[in-house]
């Protein structure tokens, strides 16, 4: 080896050369690639979107947009949209939210989260809703429960079966209220539809939860559902938080859905638009309606002068006049020693109120208002809970069923109780109640007080959704009278599923809201101690919720409201249910459904 070539110098790339050349990447277009959320691999666009977006690689289903769903259901041309351009309002004045609805509106095409109208599936003519998750989770704000109400409604008139996609992540936060009321809208109109003698068909996709489950999801006279798609009430991470226990593997999937008797089949991708074409046909070839038949008949005329004003109270601050006409705003006015008492307390400082462990409790204003209750038990499927309590009594003499959501005096009852948080059974048992009541024309009378329906691994076992949905669906056309008093904490769907009445009233410091405001801030703001700030922008008390139209009279309440002071509460109410029952008796049952339906559908 020549000393020389030791000291031979060695070319050295300079600097700018070698950083360009380490930024060389290979020029991918945009929009080739994809990564499959299922199993976090790269995947072509073009390969999921021929698979039906399905992961080639993994099999996982990827979220399928509504119109590309259409295109594969449907023969060519031949679906027809409906109810085009409806304009999502603001309720609750939410900072941004106008301006997110019209981002999303641009980036998918998409007036809101769901796409209805009429085509034709085979020869089989339907009427046709598909979520599309793209759109804030397929949340249910009021123009998606809007659109399917009116196309369900459509359907009803036409004589067609409706199916639904799903695919939600419940009620929509920012519209508070009125999303929850579109629970009891879209099962109202359902119930039309089913009571016609029409096929209602649902296909849960992945995912499918909260107050979309709990509403027209489950009321399918079929049911089916993608294969592994989440479906239930409350999402995993809610029922870990609150069991402090990890949910075994496939929980809340389409199968353990089907092992637990709540959907009819699990149908792949692929083979959906044969299945649906499969059962249209034997439906249609089993029915009267034999064939494509376009309707030409006229649904019953909407009665919109019922002459439903309520009487006033003894007391002129709480009188409250009902607006029950269809098609007029339900917005109340407070007089000026309602607004003098709404300014008093915060909304925080009424929530407070309302959860006081020594406030009265449902089994007080059974006891305190009714003579020889009997209580009757179990809901004839699965058990007997004892978060609500029913039976038959006398009020003045006459015989009503009475229902109550039940807190506990005690440490001890309130585990009983479960802490005033329903299961299913619960649910189940209330409903069997009121079903009897109509079959003995007695009237109900309902008291809630309930943070909400129970989160927990076995109520998702045992349907909560299901039995939440089956009562808003069977109470909006039940014939007989029904009254429900919001006496503490109305939770969400949990207190909705009791309220489903002719009229609804709320003692003054009781609450009623789409959701806890701790739960609401963690959700918006991912801060759950703005609870007091939530308490506020959720416009949840007494007085928020008569200005609004979701309830029909405030019920005073003294200072410090015990046991103590309660006689004057119960007078009041007396004097009212009194009035109610007596004004009853002057419309007909036919009247009486109309007019529930109708104070739901004006919300």
């Amino acid at each position: 080896m020549k000393l020389k070539s030791i000291f031979k110098k060695t070319p050295v790339i300079k600097p700018e050369v070698k950083e360009t050349a380490s930024q060389i990447k290979p020029e991918v277009p945009e929009g080739l690639l994809k990564r499959c959320n299922k199993c976090g691999k790269g995947i072509f666009t073009e390969d999921y979107k021929k698979n039906l977006y399905i992961c080639p690689k993994c099999g996982g289903y990827l979220r399928m947009p509504a119109q590309k769903r259409i295109e594969f259901l449907t023969e060519a041309d031949s679906f027809e949209e409906w109810d085009t351009g409806l304009s999502t309002e603001n309720p609750l004045h939410m900072i941004g939210y106008p301006d997110k609805i019209k981002a999303l509106q641009d980036k998918t095409k998409l007036d809101e989260a769901v796409v209805t109208g009429k085509a034709r599936i085979g020869e089989n003519e339907v009427a046709l809703m598909v979520m599309d998750g793209r759109f804030l989770m397929a949340s249910m704000g009021e123009v998606v429960g809007e659109k399917i109400a009116r196309g369900v409604e459509r359907a009803t008139k036409e004589k067609l079966p409706v199916i639904i996609f799903t695919c939600s992540g419940g009620a929509r936060m920012q519209e508070g209220m009125t999303s929850l009321m579109q629970m009891a809208k879209t099962s109202a109109a359902l119930k039309r539809h089913s009571d016609a003698g029409l096929l209602y068909i649902t296909v849960l996709t992945d995912p499918t939860t909260g107050g979309v489950t709990a509403s027209f999801a489950m009321l399918g006279d079929i049911i089916l559902a993608e294969p592994k798609a989440l479906i239930g009430f409350a999402g995993p991470r809610v029922i870990e938080q609150t069991i402090h226990k990890k949910l075994p593997k496939g929980f809340q999937r389409s199968e353990f859905l089907l092992k637990h008797g709540f959907i009819d089949k699990i149908v792949e991708r692929k083979d959906m638009k044969t299945v649906l074409e499969q059962i249209l046909t034997m439906h249609r070839l089993t029915t009267k309606h034999s064939g494509i038949v376009k309707n030409t008949g006229v649904v019953s005329e909407i009665k919109t002068d019922l002459n439903t004003v309520n009487p006033s109270s003894k007391r002129e601050d709480v009188q409250a006049v009902s607006n029950k006409n269809a098609g007029k705003s339900r917005k109340q006015k407070l007089s000026l020693a309602q607004k003098k008492r709404a300014g008093e307390k915060t909304a925080w400082e009424r929530v407070l109120t309302s959860r006081e462990k020594d406030r009265p409790v449902g089994e007080d204003y059974i006891y305190g208002l009714f003579e020889e209750f009997i209580e009757f038990h179990g809901d004839r499927n699965f058990g007997d809970d004892a978060a609500i309590c029913g039976g038959i009594a006398y009020f003045q003499g006459k015989p009503v069923t009475v229902i109550a959501q039940m807190k506990g005096k005690s440490t001890a009852e309130n585990i009983e109780r479960n802490f005033g948080m329903p299961e299913p059974e619960g649910y189940r048992k209330a409903l069997r109640l009121m079903k009897q009541a109509e079959k003995f024309h007695r009237p109900i009378i309902c008291f809630v007080d309930t943070p909400g329906a129970f989160c927990g691994m076995e109520a998702e076992e045992r349907g909560q959704g299901e039995a939440i949905a089956r009562n808003l669906y069977e109470m909006s056309a039940l014939k007989t009278p029904i009254l429900s008093v919001l006496i503490g904490e109305g939770g969400s769907g949990g207190a909705l599923a009791m309220a489903v009445a002719d009229e609804v009233w709320i003692l003054e410091n009781a609450v009623y809201s789409i959701l806890s405001p701790e739960g609401y801030a963690a959700i918006l703001w991912k801060d759950g101690s703005q609870a007091a700030r939530a308490a506020k922008a959720m416009k949840l008390t007494s007085y928020d919720l008569y200005k609004a139209g979701f309830v029909e009279k405030i019920i005073p309440e003294p200072e410090g409201y015990t046991l103590d002071s309660i006689i004057n509460v119960f007078d009041n109410l007396e004097e009212n249910i009194s009035i109610f029952l007596k004004n009853s008796k002057s419309m007909t049952e036919e009247e009486r459904v109309e007019q529930r339906y109708q104070r739901f559908r004006s919300m």
